[in-house]
């Protein structure tokens, strides 16, 4: 069981190695799921462009939506979706349910290791249904 677990981290890690999404020259609009489908101050994983991408809907004022890698480098998992949602100052971020390290919604920068960032992706929804561009 040991090795197999070991066996899907290291699949994990192959598929979801860390980009920048405003690099990629290729990157296109893809249909990710109804707005309705993400519980408010909460996210989901989609599978995008074969990447582990996690979506969050904060509401607030205003209702956002924002999009960055699922992997988690910190912790070698693809975990990200299903981190806490907060603020650190002025910042939007998600703690990491592994090791709480924060990720920046809107960069994708990991503030407690930097070289640990992860790729932010543009999202839009029209017609409630949500968009991310990777």
């Amino acid at each position: 069981m040991e090795a197999m677990m070991e066996a899907m981290v290291e699949d994990l890690t192959l598929e979801n190695p860390p980009v920048s999404a405003a690099a990629s020259a290729d990157a296109t609009w893809h249909a990710v799921c109804s707005i309705d489908d993400i519980v408010p101050n909460t996210g989901i994983c989609a599978l995008v462009r074969e990447r582990h991408v996690a979506v969050f809907r904060l509401r607030g004022d205003a209702e956002q939506v924002f999009a960055i890698d699922n992997f988690d480098p910190n912790s070698q998992a693809s975990v990200l979706s299903r981190g806490l949602i907060g603020n650190l100052g002025k910042r939007i971020v998600v703690a990491s349910p592994i090791y709480k390290h924060h990720f920046d919604l809107e960069t994708g920068e990991c503030l407690e290791a930097e070289e640990n960032s992860v790729a932010a992706y543009r999202v839009r929804v029209e017609n409630r249904t949500v968009w991310v561009k990777a």
